[in-house]
This record gives structure tokens, C-alpha cells and sequence, in this order.
């Protein structure tokens, strides 16, 4: 396989060992933000290594509780806060953060739906306190939601109107049946969801970029072998070939 060539080393003299084999298989955990984008470089990355790739995409917070859990896997995708997070804990290696993508938060509404104005701050926080209902993820880009309301002043006036997507719920599915009149959520999770229109990322006076990173847990520190797999795929997550793969998902290559 290509990547036991260039990463693992050819065999020894005759009668010596050969250098260890790497996992064919690595598994990992992410936030659903990802999911899509993930499959497609764990297709590719399997077509160029010969190593499967197996990602399991759940709500972030679900994840990070599995991952302090001591669930064993080889590899945690979230983003950079939850990664520190578990840094900080000792569940992920000092040291392993591995910045890979970006991800702005969009804006959808029911396809169909008048379009509101988002061209500036102003006019976000305008469509916002005349949405009759309002969705957004519990991730990073819901925090970052509830701090603005907070700073605009208008928290407890849209508190009531707030949709909660559930556990592993796109809130463009409950912008799509009409739940919701007005959704937040990276972009990368409303651009394929059907029915809805997405109107572009919040502007740029009130625009909010995703760094999502990885992490290789501290359940597999002893094991250099499967390790260095995970390093592999992780340098391969920011090489050259990938961007457009990333942008096609409506992430932004680092």
C-alpha cells in the first residue's frame, strides 16, 4: 500500500523483522458539521492509501461525552474549543491539535420564503425580532448566537421563539417543514439539505468562522504503530489536493 511505503519503511535484511504494518482500519468520531465533507476524504483517502477511514458523525456534545467516556477510538474531530477541551481533561494528546477546516455560519429559509435582508448587522438583527420562530445548532455557532442576542440587547424578547433541533437533527430539516422560519448553522450542513433556500453567510460584521481540529485520543498514546496511521490521514486532512473537496461542502481550506 502507498502509505507503508512512504510512512513505514521497506522490509529489513534478509532474516530481520519487518517494520510493523499500519491499521488498515481507523476509526474516529465528529460533529455532524462535518459529516459529508469527511466521507468524501475518507473515499479519497482510501483510493490513494488503501487505509479505510470510518467517521462517526454525532451532535458534538454527544461526542466529546463518549470521547471523556473512554469510548475507544482512533482519532476526534470537533471543534477547536471541544478539542481543547479535551486536551485540558487528558482524554486527547498534548500536542496532537491539528487544525484542518474552516466553516462560517449561514442563514436559511423555507424554500419559497420571502428573503429577508441580511446585508449587515442591522439588518440581521432586523429579520431576527421579525422571525416568528428561530433555529440554531447548540454548537459553537449557537453560543456564539446567544452572545450576540445577549450584546444586541434582545435575548429574552426571541427566547420563546427559539426551536431547539433535537439530538441529531439538521435545524435546515425544521427550517425545511416549516418549524422554523429562520435558521443558523455552518454552511456546511444547509447546503444540501432540500428544501430550503440558503441566503449566504451572515455578513461581515457579524460573521462567525468554525475552526474545526482534531485530536488523537489518549486511549491509543501507547500504541506508536496506529498513532502514526492517525498522523497520516491528519496531514493528509490540509494537503493541497483536498481544498476543493472542502469547498464543494462550503468550508473554507486552511
Amino acid at each position: 500500500m502507498p502509505c507503508e511505503a512512504q510512512f513505514w519503511g521497506k522490509s529489513l535484511e534478509s532474516g530481520a523483522m519487518q517494520t510493523p504494518t499500519p491499521p488498515v482500519v481507523l476509526r474516529g468520531i465528529s460533529s455532524m458539521a462535518t459529516k459529508s465533507l469527511l466521507a468524501d476524504l475518507a473515499q479519497a483517502y482510501l483510493a490513494q492509501t488503501g487505509v479505510s477511514v470510518q467517521i462517526e458523525s454525532v451532535g458534538g456534545v454527544d461526542a466529546a461525552k463518549r470521547v471523556q467516556a473512554g469510548e475507544a477510538f482512533d482519532m476526534v474531530l470537533l471543534a477547536s474549543d471541544a478539542i481543547e477541551r479535551l486536551i485540558a481533561s487528558g482524554h486527547v494528546q498534548q500536542g496532537t491539535r491539528h487544525d484542518w477546516v474552516r466553516s462560517p455560519v449561514a442563514v436559511a429559509v423555507q424554500a419559497g420564503a420571502p428573503r429577508p435582508d441580511l446585508s449587515h448587522e442591522a439588518a440581521v438583527k432586523a429579520a431576527v425580532m421579525a422571525s416568528p420562530t428561530l433555529s440554531y445548532s447548540t454548537g459553537p455557532s449557537g453560543v456564539y448566537l446567544d452572545q450576540l442576542f445577549e450584546r444586541w440587547g434582545i435575548a429574552d424578547q426571541v427566547k420563546a421563539r427559539i426551536v431547539v433541533p433535537p439530538p441529531g437533527t439538521p435545524v435546515g430539516a425544521l427550517v425545511a417543514k416549516g418549524q422554523a422560519a429562520l435558521g443558523f448553522q455552518q454552511l456546511s450542513e444547509l447546503i444540501a439539505q432540500p428544501g430550503i433556500d440558503v441566503l449566504g453567510t451572515l455578513p461581515a460584521d457579524v460573521a462567525f468562522i468554525t475552526t474545526f481540529s482534531a485530536g488523537i485520543p489518549s486511549t491509543i498514546s501507547l500504541d506508536a504503530v496506529r498513532v502514526a496511521a492517525v498522523q497520516s490521514f491528519l496531514q493528509f486532512l490540509t494537503s493541497a489536493g483536498v481544498e476543493d473537496l472542502k469547498r464543494k461542502q462550503g468550508m473554507n481550506w486552511l
